[in-house]
């Protein structure tokens, strides 16, 4: 099969090979997929960029999310997965060293989902970890509906998810952007509140539309960065998870004043959550999709051959959705 690995981190242009590897099979409890479309992840490209640390294996296929149809099956799984349109996670993740960008990738069926026939395979490959990270960092607290919450980047990959999966439970959103252009994403999105953190004061404005209370749950992609402004803007009782903290790796927090609202903080990474709780995240994912009423967003689409090309728009940021490769 025509593949993409990487025996050294580095530059994407420098480290990335194309060629020809062998093609997996389905073993015990897998299902085997022909990929048609590979979702990019900052985490994968920063794999491949060497800042996460020495390589954990000789060779890697970057990527972990993709799409695409079951063509075989391994034993123990059930023959109804084939010829499935499926979407999936963790292609490179937990123990994996050969992830989506492929034409083939055998995984555990339980880390695949149905999907629709009015979702694109580049549509599903934007799923994976950041719908999923937004699923969890939403529901680890408790049920949302009624609730207000507070999505902060409101616009980004997890963020817009965030926002679209809080509106759908039924809560009352609130988002944070820093442009008029991401503003209208959040809404359109379904964010009922959107705050331009650049040219307003975030915890005043939250605490005007929720009149005075705070809301019940934060959704943060920078705990650091943001912990001041958090605190001013949740209420007694409530919960913060964050899945990022580049604005501070080691933020001073403030125990008394999380202790005094009796705050619930949960760090959320998607690959070491509880099994039961991924399983619901692609359960109601799957469902969600299907309601006609969501916004999939890709930055851009490549061929497999220019993988590079794709690695390098993800570390230029300020791109829309998630960038595909299409093998």
């Amino acid at each position: 099969m025509k593949a993409i690995w990487y025996d050294r981190t580095g530059p994407a242009r420098e480290v990335l090979q194309y060629g020809d590897l062998p093609t997996p099979t389905a073993g015990q409890g897998q299902a085997l997929i022909r990929i048609k479309a590979s979702g990019i992840n900052p985490s994968d490209v920063g794999m491949r960029a060497g800042g996460a640390g020495p390589m954990a294996y000789p060779r890697i296929t970057p990527n972990s999310d993709g799409a695409g149809i079951v063509e075989a099956v391994g034993p123990g799984v059930s023959a109804r997965w084939l010829g499935k349109r499926v979407w999936f996670y963790n292609g490179q993740r937990n123990g994996r060293a050969f992830g989506t960008a492929a034409e083939y990738i055998e995984l555990d069926v339980d880390l695949l989902s149905e999907l629709p026939d009015q979702i694109s395979f580049a549509q599903g490959a934007t799923l994976g970890i950041p719908c999923m990270t937004a699923h969890r960092s939403l529901f680890l607290a408790g049920p949302i509906q009624g609730r207000t919450v507070l999505v902060t980047g409101g616009a980004g990959a997890v963020g817009h998810y965030a926002v679209q999966l809080a509106k759908w439970a039924g809560a009352t959103v609130i988002a944070t952007v820093s442009s008029a252009e991401k503003a209208e994403r959040a809404r359109a999105g379904g964010a009922n509140h959107v705050v331009d953190y650049r040219t307003e004061d975030v915890a005043a404005r939250v605490r005007e539309l929720t009149g005075g209370e705070g809301v019940h749950h934060v959704v943060d992609v920078d705990f650091g960065g943001n912990l001041a402004a958090t605190l001013a803007c949740v209420r007694l009782n409530g919960s913060i998870a964050y899945y990022a903290t580049r604005g501070g790796a080691t933020p001073a927090v403030p125990a008394g004043a999380l202790m005094r609202l009796n705050l619930g903080v949960h760090g959320v990474l998607l690959p070491t959550s509880p099994h039961e709780a991924r399983r619901r995240a692609q359960a109601d994912i799957t469902r969600w999709i299907g309601t006609g009423e969501r916004t999939l967003s890709v930055a851009g689409r490549f061929p497999l051959l220019e993988c590079a090309a794709a690695h390098e728009l993800v570390e230029a940021g300020g791109k829309v959705g998630t960038c595909v490769v299409e093998p």
